[in-house]
């Protein structure tokens, strides 16, 4: 067993989280608590923990590719990515395996060299073909049976963080981020 902040992980999924050269994200759920504020005009709003955008930086200045995919279509989300450094952002998705089929492909990697963190049943199928299937700590059960590796943080709340520590920790780069700040 490999003891981390978040508990104490096997040495096989040890593995997988230093095998991870992509990370892929649901947006509602996991960036955010799941919950959509809609304003008296029509606007949403969503928030976004700075502890997810420090990790997926983190992440990003150590070559391991992060990608969003959402089955909803927001501006938020673009412009939030976007600052983060995100270049692959993929919205108003039926079917999130045929975008993550062509981006596999155009990244050059395999299933093996992906992980993805979902919290709910549109995410099952990624988090089943993926290396590393992750659940957010408030995942539905099914998404959290599925699973490899649950969160111990809730979606919205720095589970995305927690994933980008591991990777990091897993790989033996993440002392070199305890002082920086988003």
């Amino acid at each position: 067993m490999v003891s981390t902040w978040y508990g104490d992980i096997s040495e096989t999924l040890w593995q997988r989280f230093a095998s991870v050269r992509l990370l892929i994200c649901d947006i509602d759920g996991v960036f955010s608590d799941g919950r959509i504020y809609l304003g008296n005009q029509g606007e949403e709003l969503k928030a976004f923990h700075t502890r997810d955008g420090f990790g997926v930086k983190a992440l990003l200045q150590n070559q391991v590719e992060v990608a969003v995919m959402t089955g909803r279509q927001s501006t938020i989300v673009e412009s939030r990515m976007q600052a983060l450094g995100v270049r692959h952002i993929y919205q108003g998705l039926s079917d999130k395996t045929v975008a993550y089929k062509e981006l596999i492909q155009q990244l050059s990697l395999q299933d093996a060299d992906v992980a993805y963190i979902g919290d709910d049943v549109p995410d099952l199928a990624l988090i089943q073909q993926v290396g590393l299937g992750i659940a957010v700590r408030d995942a539905h059960a099914s998404v959290q049976q599925s699973a490899n590796y649950v969160t111990a943080l809730p979606g919205g709340f720095g589970a995305v963080r927690e994933v980008s520590d591991l990777i990091l920790s897993s790989l033996g780069r993440l002392n070199q981020y305890m002082g920086s700040s988003e």
